[in-house]
């Protein structure tokens, strides 16, 4: 046990200077010892899968970061993977009350026919305008407003620096907002509303 603990260290080690094989090794050691936690706790194979995939990601990025002092390879793993679980659940949370809020913001009221139509033509021109406005800024601005991602959530997504990723918001939304002012948005308190 002891040796497998050793040659994990080593993997981590040779990985974190580079070493493909070895980071190889430690995938294949350990992927589903990762890959098990994540379904644990997602409760889905699709997302632990992917879960599974970031964290190695993230192993590959951080194996220098390991300090055997501070506990095995495994609970290395186990904490790492924990903590993108967590993340995971949290974002998915947001976003069904995300869509859950636009659902009924966009559901028609009994009134009818009028209303339903409004709501339908507000929802087009809003994806409309997404579709014109630069693509990167549309990325961040959908992760930012709909996947309901941070900034850093956005720049590791996206991989741009935090900056420029914050510029990418501040500029789609001014571009969002041209594109809905030109298509017969008003602004308002509200944010924006059809004439």
């Amino acid at each position: 046990m002891d040796g497998d603990r050793e040659q994990a260290a080593e993997w981590l080690r040779e990985a974190g200077g580079g070493s493909l094989h070895a980071f190889e090794a430690l995938y294949g050691a350990y992927a589903e010892f990762v890959l098990r936690i994540a379904l644990k706790m997602t409760g889905s194979r699709q997302d632990a899968e992917d879960l599974c995939h970031e964290v190695f990601l993230e192993v590959w990025r951080q194996a220098a970061s390991y300090d055997a002092a501070r506990g095995s390879v495994e609970a290395w793993l186990a904490v790492k993977t924990r903590t993108r679980c967590l993340d995971f659940l949290r974002r998915r949370q947001r976003q069904e009350a995300r869509r859950q809020q636009l659902s009924a913001r966009f559901e028609p009221a009994a009134a009818g026919v009028e209303e339903e139509a409004l709501s339908s033509i507000s929802f087009a021109q809003l994806r409309e305008a997404l579709e014109r406005i630069p693509t990167a800024q549309r990325q961040a601005v959908y992760g930012a407003y709909v996947e309901e991602l941070s900034h850093s959530e956005l720049a590791r997504k996206m991989n741009r620096p935090l900056g420029t990723v914050k510029s990418f918001v501040r500029y789609g939304l001014k571009h969002l907002r041209r594109q809905l002012e030109g298509g017969g948005w008003k602004s308002g308190p509200e944010g924006g509303r059809m004439p």
